[in-house]
């Protein structure tokens, strides 16, 4: 029987194979010359994202060997960075003592120990001349009865309510404060901050103080904020200055039966063995402002904290950096909402002209719903922390 399967001394399916090869090649050509299909390759890898790190693979060994060079001198310049923030705050301790003297006597204004002379409570404003010609017409037509007005007119002393009308102007602190909070918030006379000595670890202090309420004993609730600024060993280039890091609270001595962070449940146990059903009392965690003393800790012994953990934590530094940065340095004007109209028009600024797909989520300050916030002394960098937030 004749075998078929060799022709020439060639193997019959290697025969097949070079047709078939010979055949696609043809094909090939005759679809590369077709325009169409040339422009649909084209477009495609036109659509190849080119990212940085790709494009730096293909360099050569010797220019990598330079890369790296630069990136020591860029860690170099981030421990000179850590060095400037770490003189920066010196500074902002020296001009925070002069600073004081005149937020003590925005406090006795405040209180009432103190009123202040003419000069002193004379302020002009924008629209003065208006006001001045309106006043003067309505004054000839009732000058008799203002004067009567103005004699029975109450002149409580010194502004009621103030730090409390600035926790209900602040969306971000209003939110934090329940109804039962309220009589509380109202014996608030002074908010201070306060700055880590020199050569002491950085950290800076905010100080409650209160009048004597019924409430609790402490004239004075505390809250420290711990920072850190030096660049992080495993990632020494996310440096952008100091991060607060850590918070710790304080103590509330209640007054019996005023403890508004606790509230009291009732709730009913049957015995296993027994069968007989009794009513306990329980105390559970409430909501309230006053929880802000008792702040969640960073994790430090590597455990890492769950999501709701995270944001509230995050949350919290965002409201200690809020009170330093803004509210207490520009307390008048939160309590006049003139500050919440300049925080209002420098969103609306930012929102101009952008495209809601170019629209970014600024990762020092979270999406919290506050006003952003800025500092040449504290960046809040949440998300370095709390990686689950950026999901």
């Amino acid at each position: 029987m004749a075998d078929n399967s060799f022709s020439d001394g060639v193997p019959s399916d290697s025969v097949e194979a070079a047709k078939n090869a010979s055949n696609t090649e043809k094909l090939t050509d005759q679809v590369m010359q077709n325009p169409r299909v040339l422009a649909a390759l084209q477009e495609r890898f036109d659509n190849v994202p080119h990212t940085p790190s790709s494009y730096i693979e293909t360099l050569p060994k010797a220019v990598k060997r330079r890369i790296n060079a630069l990136k020591q001198l860029q860690v170099r310049c981030a421990h000179i960075e850590a060095k400037f923030y770490e003189e920066v705050h010196d500074l902002e301790r020296k001009y925070a003592a002069l600073y004081q003297p005149l937020f003590d006597k925005r406090r006795e204004f405040i209180t009432g120990d103190v009123e202040p002379t003419d000069a002193e409570s004379e302020w002009h404003s924008e629209n003065e001349e208006e006001e001045k010609l309106a006043g003067d017409v309505k004054n000839k037509v009732v000058i008799t009865e203002k004067e009567a007005a103005t004699a029975e007119e109450p002149n409580p002393k010194g502004i009621p309510e103030f730090w409390f009308t600035i926790f209900r102007n602040v969306d971000m602190l209003s939110e934090l404060v329940q109804e039962y909070d309220e009589p509380i918030l109202k014996h608030l006379q002074d908010i201070k901050v306060k700055f880590s000595d020199p050569g002491q670890p950085m950290s800076f202090v905010l100080e409650f103080h209160f009048e004597p309420n019924d409430y609790f004993t402490n004239s004075v609730l505390t809250k420290t904020y711990k920072m850190k600024s030096e660049p992080d060993k495993a990632d020494p280039f996310s440096f952008e200055g100091p991060e607060i890091v850590d918070c710790d609270g304080c103590t509330i001595d209640w007054k019996k039966g005023k403890n508004v962070t606790v509230k009291t449940i009732k709730k009913k146990q049957k015995h296993k063995g027994r069968g007989t059903v009794r009513t306990i009392t329980k105390q559970v965690p409430n909501e309230s402002f006053f929880n802000f003393f008792s702040p969640l800790k960073a994790s430090g012994d590597g455990e890492s904290l769950d999501e709701d953990s995270e944001f509230t934590l995050a949350s919290d530094f965002e409201i200690g950096h809020f009170f330093r940065e803004r509210i207490v340095p520009r307390a008048v004007l939160y309590f006049t909402g003139e500050a919440i109209e300049d925080d209002d028009n420098e969103l609306e600024g930012d929102e101009e002209g952008e495209d809601e797909d170019d629209v970014e989520i600024n990762p020092k300050v979270g999406n919290f719903g506050a006003t952003q916030t800025s500092s040449l002394c504290c960046t809040v960098r949440f998300f370095k922390m709390f990686p689950t937030l950026r999901q």
